[in-house]
């Protein structure tokens, strides 16, 4: 194996995604060959150097593994916690790979996420110039006006920059009604904030969609690995048209 990023080889190796690896490299809790590394742009080779995160030695990936679960309310997309809340590591049974959420849910909110060990089909997914389209379903309190809608569709400023164009389509009329939402964007709470924009709280999310792939059945708390032609179809697609606006 040849030179590369440390952030790049904890991520292929499964261990967090790269932006986390980043983290845990800025925050002193990653070694090479027993000295700390705080640099982003240090190299090591996994073949040869001894790489340890929080103590722990790095090994190799055995093989890649592609995970969809149907995320509960009530947990955290993360690893660990330092509040001690439940994880949807707490739901990955019978799995000998160490895997890792790809992009996240927010704690009260379900759906499907997708979690791996291969860390560039995680980047493939996440990056922004693959805008690979997320759909949710929403329970608002409280129903947007025609043009409140247009406005929710060319984007709203949420923490001073303007959301990307988004879809929206209402499901169910009434007092607290239904809408499906399409966003090619993973800012934190962002559905939320959108429709807070406009004096609406958000009741309920759920993410039923990434790409061509849908939660379909799936039960909350449940998982099932990728079918290979699953797997292939998302690079085919990511890798052949890495800025179109949705993966049909």
């Amino acid at each position: 194996m040849a030179l590369e990023r440390i952030q790049k080889l904890l991520s292929a190796a499964g261990v967090t995604s790269r932006r986390k690896a980043e983290e845990l490299i800025l925050q002193g809790l990653v070694t090479v060959n027993g000295q700390v590394v705080t640099e982003l742009g240090s190299k090591a080779d996994l073949d040869v150097d001894h790489i340890k995160v929080k103590g722990k030695l790095v090994h190799p990936a055995r093989h890649h593994v592609y995970l969809m679960l149907h995320k509960p309310k009530g947990c955290v997309t993360t690893l660990t916690d330092p509040e001690g809340r439940k994880t949807v590591m707490d739901l990955i049974h019978g799995v000998k790979e160490r895997v890792y959420p790809v992009g996240r849910l927010d704690y009260d909110s379900e759906g499907l996420l997708l979690l791996t060990n291969d860390g560039g089909f995680a980047n493939l997914i996440t990056h922004a110039k693959s805008q690979v389209q997320k759909v949710y379903v929403v329970k608002v309190k409280g129903m947007l006006t025609p043009e409140q809608e247009n406005t929710f569709r060319a984007g709203v400023p949420v923490h001073g920059h303007p959301t990307a164009p988004a879809e929206i389509r209402l499901l169910q009329r009434g007092q607290n009604p239904w809408y499906e939402v399409k966003l090619m964007e993973g800012r934190q709470n962002q559905i939320k904030l959108m429709f807070r924009h406009f004096g609406l709280l958000v009741e309920k999310l759920k993410r039923v969609k990434i790409g061509f792939l849908e939660l379909g059945s799936l039960r909350p708390g449940k998982f099932r690995h990728l079918e290979p032609e699953e797997v292939e179809r998302f690079r085919r697609k990511l890798k052949a048209r890495p800025r179109q606006n949705n993966m049909e």
